[in-house]
């Protein structure tokens, strides 16, 4: 069941339509916890029974979830598990018996390209393992708070598998083709220590930490011109992406977005009046 809570008043409350307000109580075949925070959203994967599984389902609903606070304003969000345990990946049982040409269809890898495009700022807090799928959901994220108990890996290979939703990738963009080879080929689990020494993780925290860290964090990304953090954001996306030339050149692009802000004028009027800035997202 999908649980939502609100810390304080939630994002654009007035814009909503009844509808959009009524589906964010609404049952779901998942197990998704969202708490807002004032602009901070905090997203919490919680079916220890399955060891935070990500099914269809529950990929479906975090897609839907983020979209919403992508379309309201929302200045970041934070993933999670909880103090014990990130995501274990995907449901194994399905996998079993699951025929190529089914899954090519299935809405799994429409909910993995939805969580890929979205352009609000995404942190995750890790405790426990993030393996397979679950690693794959936590280096979606600009940010990772590791806990100490963090371990993150990608055993398909010994299910017969590859990772299937960025593993190959990501791992090879962020550590490098031999690391990822280790990680992929091997299938070795990686600590939170030697993650954060490989600069895959922002920080490591004890685990009871970890969700108010990432947090802290994402209260700080919230400091800036919503505009400019969302352009920052893509143009740092793109070198995952592109070569230098071409990522010099997204650069640009977003550096004239925020330009043609009237945040960017209120910002340094702000800075060279010594007060603090009072963004509008325009």
């Amino acid at each position: 069941m999908l649980k939502y809570t609100v810390a304080e008043p939630p994002i654009d409350v007035k814009e909503w339509s009844r509808r959009e307000r009524a589906a964010l109580v609404s049952p779901a075949a998942s197990a998704l916890e969202v708490q807002e925070h004032g602009p901070i959203a905090v997203l919490t994967i919680a079916d220890p029974a399955t060891r935070n599984a990500l099914t269809n389902e529950l990929l479906g609903a975090l897609a839907d979830e983020l979209e919403r606070l992508d379309r309201h304003g929302a200045a970041a969000a934070v993933i999670t598990g909880g103090p014990s345990m990130f995501a274990a990946g995907a449901d194994l049982r399905v996998l079993l018996s699951i025929e190529p040409v089914d899954y090519a269809v299935s809405p799994r890898g429409d909910a993995w390209r939805r969580l890929n495009a979205l352009e609000l700022p995404l942190g995750a807090a890790v405790a426990g393992h993030a393996r397979g799928g679950g690693c794959e959901l936590a280096f979606l994220a600009d940010l990772i708070v590791a806990a100490d108990t963090a371990r993150f890996g990608q055993p398909e290979v010994r299910l017969g598998l590859i990772p299937g939703a960025g593993g190959t990738q990501r791992w090879a963009r962020a550590a490098g083709r031999f690391v990822a080879a280790e990680v992929v080929l091997a299938g070795r689990t990686l600590d939170a220590f030697e993650a954060r020494d490989l600069g895959l993780v922002a920080t490591v925290v004890p685990a009871e930490r970890v969700v108010d860290v990432a947090r802290s964090l994402a209260s700080e990304i919230s400091r800036g011109a919503p505009i400019a953090v969302r352009a920052a954001r893509a143009a740092v996306r793109a070198a995952e992406q592109t070569g230098l030339d071409d990522g010099l050149a997204r650069e640009r692009e977003q550096f004239l977005r925020a330009l043609a802000t009237d945040d960017r004028r209120e910002g340094i009027s702000a800075f060279l009046e010594k007060r603090p800035p009072a963004f509008t997202g325009r």
